[in-house]
């Protein structure tokens, strides 16, 4: 139940189930993964976006949840991310960055909207069935 990867960039990143489920919890679940990942990329945007109106925060951190359906595949229902700022910021233009990174910039959380096809192969041959 424990699988890790290598990104593009070489870093390493695993994943495991819980005990409860055959894992050793030796990793972060991919859900976790997932938000983890939104919330990264929202925090890339709004530093990038408040340093091109010459604002720097003293401090930023995200506390971030989601809410998952009951049902299998029991996919995330909404995101909840908490953006906590401090220094010398106008209201304003923090909303304004939060709203460009939310409806334009973040990939991540516009791909949770995104059509995903996949393929497969086994022992080294592409499967021709359409998934």
């Amino acid at each position: 139940m424990s699988f890790s990867g290598t990104t593009p960039s070489g870093h390493e990143v695993k994943m495991d189930a819980a005990e409860e489920f055959g894992g050793e919890n030796t990793g972060a679940r991919p859900t976790e993964l997932l938000l983890h990942a939104v919330a990264g990329c929202t925090g890339i945007d709004i530093i990038s976006i408040l340093q091109k109106m010459r604002l720097n925060p003293s401090s930023f951190h995200m506390e971030v949840n989601g809410t998952r359906a009951e049902d299998h595949p029991k996919r995330f229902t909404a995101v909840h991310i908490h953006y906590i700022l401090e220094g010398d910021l106008p209201e304003e233009k923090v909303i304004r960055a939060i709203q460009l990174s939310k409806d334009k910039y973040c990939s991540v959380s516009q791909s949770l909207n995104a059509e995903i096809s996949v393929g497969y192969s086994i022992n080294g041959v592409n499967g021709a069935q359409k998934i």
